[in-house]
């Protein structure tokens, strides 16, 4: 998901602009929790690096150091307002607070994961660092699984597009990537929604 006017020939002209500070703006800023393309810009950057345009290591440097301070800053939005946001959105949705709270304990327990693996993922990207900081997540426990998740995701996406962007045409290296996420995100639904249906077709002890 990402702001609709910002085609591929766009992003692909700011970063031939503005080079690793598109990078690393990009993708701070979709970490924060802004819905902007930047898992794109991080495959441009790493496609400019494999045509030589770019540094390979830069690239790699500026995918990593804004993946983190950009769920830093998702993080410690989610702690200090994130509760009462989502609080007025379930009244407005009519949802009730003991699902809100019942929620927030089932990713608290699962936070790690969610931001270590959350970066490959469409939507949970953008959402987990706010998510964790909702969820009152150990900002150190936060802070380990942010920068090795950051350095995982940064380095395959780069290398990724460095290597392989040089056989495949960009456009269709960005769709691969889009449906991976997409794909991530169907099993991960899946996943929370079949147990719970599963447990409300159990019959009732009276």
């Amino acid at each position: 998901m990402s702001i609709e006017f910002l085609s591929l020939e766009n992003i692909q002209e700011i970063a031939n602009l503005y080079g690793y500070w598109a990078v690393f703006i990009g993708i701070a800023l979709e970490n924060t929790g802004i819905p902007l393309p930047g898992e794109t810009i991080t495959i441009v950057g790493g496609f400019l690096a494999g045509s030589g345009e770019l540094n390979y290591w830069l690239v790699l440097a500026s995918a990593i150091a804004g993946a983190v301070l950009g769920d830093n800053f998702g993080y410690w939005i989610g702690k200090f307002g994130g509760w009462q946001f989502l609080q007025r959105l379930g009244k407005f949705f009519r949802i009730e607070e003991e699902k809100l709270l019942e929620a927030r304990k089932q990713f608290s327990k699962n936070a790690p994961r969610a931001v270590f693996f959350g970066r490959f993922i469409t939507l949970l990207r953008i959402f987990a660092g706010p998510m964790a900081g909702i969820a009152q997540m150990p900002y150190q426990q936060f802070l380990l699984c942010n920068f090795c998740g950051a350095a995982v995701w940064a380095s395959i996406m780069v290398t990724l597009s460095f290597f392989v962007g040089r056989i495949v045409p960009l456009p269709q290296l960005v769709n691969w990537v889009a449906q991976f996420g997409i794909f991530a995100l169907f099993l991960v639904v899946a996943w929370i929604v079949i147990p719970l249906w599963l447990e409300s077709r159990k019959p009732k002890i009276s």
